[in-house]
């Protein structure tokens, strides 16, 4: 008891009562314990390890497909067959291939800004305020 004592003196503020100093020092032990504790989803870090698991996922699932369509007999590469080579469509094959002009070696020029004519300054585009005038 001498001890508890002791300590709420050492730690009373001057022109507070004495149990002041106590209770800050609590506080503050609640304060630094609670910052301790706190979850990482407090700072954002649990839903970003969240977003990365689900990426991860799906990126093993796309690679289970993938090498589940690797095994695959029937999707093995065959040879071509003399009839399924390609053949140019008959549309294409007709119309003649246009000219192509020269690439260009600078950028076209755009054209000037259009200005409003007939005003010298562009509106005001706030709206105007009709306070009550002092009579």
């Amino acid at each position: 008891m001498e001890g508890l004592r002791g300590l709420v003196t050492s730690l009373a503020i001057p022109g507070m009562p004495e149990w002041t100093g106590l209770l800050l020092l609590l506080l503050g032990l609640l304060c630094a314990a609670a910052f301790l504790l706190m979850p990482f989803s407090v700072f954002g870090v649990k839903a970003r390890l969240e977003a990365l698991e689900v990426q991860l996922d799906e990126i093993q699932g796309e690679l289970r497909a993938l090498a589940l369509r690797l095994e695959d007999p029937a999707m093995a590469r065959r040879p071509i067959a003399a009839t399924e080579a390609w053949a140019e469509p008959p549309a294409l094959a007709q119309r003649p291939l246009p000219e192509r002009e020269p690439p260009r070696v600078t950028p076209p020029v755009p054209p000037p800004p259009a200005w409003p004519t007939g005003t010298s300054r562009p509106s005001r585009a706030e709206p105007k305020l009709d306070w009550p005038r002092q009579r």
